[in-house]
């Protein structure tokens, strides 16, 4: 009797962690530009090879890349060969198709290692919109100054200047939705942020409008 309650202990032990493990990725809704800017290196790449290391209780894979532009973090590591994940997909590890696609993808650089996750921006590049892609050019740059206020209750008010109200969380689509798929948070005249869609000119009597 005495092994066998030890054995369910240890059963009900092990099934509790797996179903932790498997609930355990949970990402907080991030606006593309605070991605890029909270990013160490963001890449225009295409993976042509995986390994599986291992490192850690699941492994981590390398995944080999051909790196095709850098947007951010030339002085950090001006060329990329590898990207590390998490191996398994409840530990925020991303899940990449070699020899297929060209991705967008953001990480951080650790001990000379550059790593990536479910939490990070990362996209196939011809989902990308055009906003995006002008974005990581040139316009997320110009917002890393600014602070995107996520809103998920109205009403929603910035409280200070360099602040550019996010509404897209009203509608529960996140990163994938309007303002985050055609919007950049850019600082203006006097230190003010606001939304530019990139048409035309930016105008600079609009602060914090939705749709300028």
């Amino acid at each position: 009797m005495t092994a066998w309650l030890s054995f369910l202990v240890v059963f009900l032990c092990s099934w509790s962690l797996r179903d932790l493990v498997v609930e355990a990725c949970t990402c907080v809704p991030i606006h593309p530009q605070d991605a890029f800017c909270n990013s160490d290196i963001v890449i225009r790449a295409k993976v042509v090879g995986k390994k599986l290391m291992k490192d850690g209780p699941f492994g981590t894979m390398r995944y080999t890349v051909k790196q095709m532009k850098m947007y951010r973090g030339f002085q950090i590591m001006p060329h990329v060969q590898y990207i590390y994940t998490e191996a398994s997909e409840s530990l925020c590890g991303v899940k990449l198709e070699v020899n297929k696609y060209q991705y967008l993808i953001t990480g951080r650089v650790y001990e000379g290692k550059v790593y990536t996750g479910l939490c990070n921006w990362y996209e196939k590049w011809d989902r990308l919109t055009l906003s995006q892609r002008k974005g990581l050019n040139h316009r997320y740059h110009l917002g890393c100054g600014c602070k995107i206020r996520p809103c998920y209750y109205l009403p929603c008010f910035a409280t200070s200047k360099n602040e550019c109200i996010w509404t897209d969380m009203l509608s529960n689509f996140g990163h994938s939705g309007y303002q985050a798929k055609h919007y950049a948070c850019i600082q203006r005249a006097e230190g003010y942020c606001s939304w530019y869609r990139g048409w035309a000119p930016p105008d600079k009597t609009i602060i914090n409008a939705t749709d300028p």
